[in-house]
């Protein structure tokens, strides 16, 4: 494997603050996305390329090994453990023997460890978990309203998953058997999907329950009528009672969020109803305004 410098793939400084590599990531992830460059294959290439380097950089246990072992860091916690099986050795060699020990005999051991061919080759079959790998996914609020299937380029590798509805900003789910190969047949790692959910509608979201407010003209708040909302799933036709006051809150049952994996399960809406007073009135308006004030 050659070393690709992650650091230069997104653009950043190797002091960068994790706050700078996740805004590089964002920023080049939206412009190598495959949907916004179709049938180009530089940017595809360009787009594995940036969500490697931020599965490497974004998670600061990743960051050190890469900082420390290169290109090989997915090996960090093999290396570390053949290096202290190397110390246990030394121990015991210096032990058994007075007269000192021969260095050979610790490269040996190390090249055994990783398959070197040596005549310690006993040692090349100890067996380990391959690594744990670490992605981000990001969302809007609108595309998790229903379950869907998204493709993930993770290493080089194309993972299919589904995506359930209702899933919550910040969330991390995990996909088993998709992280790191295991090294002498030992099982594959981990794949760790964060989920960062934005939020671009008129709605605040609280688990299942949808929030939002919706101006009323002065004229309907007191006599009443018909208001259209917006919602997920279309729009619904309330009625304003009558002398309906400022900040008057109502509930949709059932017009809210789904229920993260409860198929058929949606929390409510609730609305705010904001009374808007009316402005640039004419003499005739102010007129009646103070007839109106009058009788009251």
């Amino acid at each position: 494997m050659s070393y690709i410098d992650y650091y230069k793939v997104l653009g950043v400084s190797k002091n960068a603050t994790e706050k700078d590599i996740k805004k590089a990531y964002r920023k080049l992830a939206r412009q190598y996305h495959p949907d916004l460059n179709p049938n180009d294959k530089e940017a595809e290439k360009k787009f594995k390329e940036i969500n490697e380097a931020n599965e490497v950089l974004s998670h600061p246990e990743n960051r050190k090994k890469y900082d420390d072992h290169g290109k090989d860091w997915k090996h960090a916690d093999d290396i570390y453990k053949a290096r202290q099986q190397q110390q246990q050795y030394q121990g015991r060699r210096q032990q058994t023997y007075s007269g000192g020990f021969d260095e050979s005999d610790f490269s040996d051991f190390f090249e055994s460890m990783f398959g070197g061919g040596t005549s310690r080759q006993r040692s090349s079959n100890t067996i380990f978990r391959g690594q744990d790998f670490n992605a981000e996914l990001q969302l809007d609020l609108k595309e998790i309203y229903t379950s869907h299937k998204r493709t993930l380029t993770v290493n080089n590798k194309n993972i299919r998953i589904t995506i359930p509805a209702g899933v919550e900003n910040g969330q991390i789910i995990k996909i088993a058997g998709h992280g790191g190969q295991g090294v002498n047949n030992g099982p594959n790692g981990d794949l760790f999907i964060k989920f960062n959910i934005v939020n671009n509608t008129n709605f605040k979201r609280d688990k299942e329950n949808l929030y939002t407010t919706v101006d009323l003209d002065l004229y309907k708040a007191l006599l009443g009528g018909d208001v259209t909302i917006e919602t997920f799933n279309g729009k619904v036709k309330l009625k304003v009672k009558p002398e309906t006051q400022n900040g008057t809150q109502v509930k949709l049952k059932g017009k809210g969020f789904p229920v993260y994996k409860k198929e058929g399960q949606f929390g409510d809406l609730y609305i705010t109803y904001n009374v808007k007073t009316p402005v640039n009135l004419t003499d005739k308006e102010k007129e009646l305004f103070r007839e109106l004030a009058k009788l009251r």
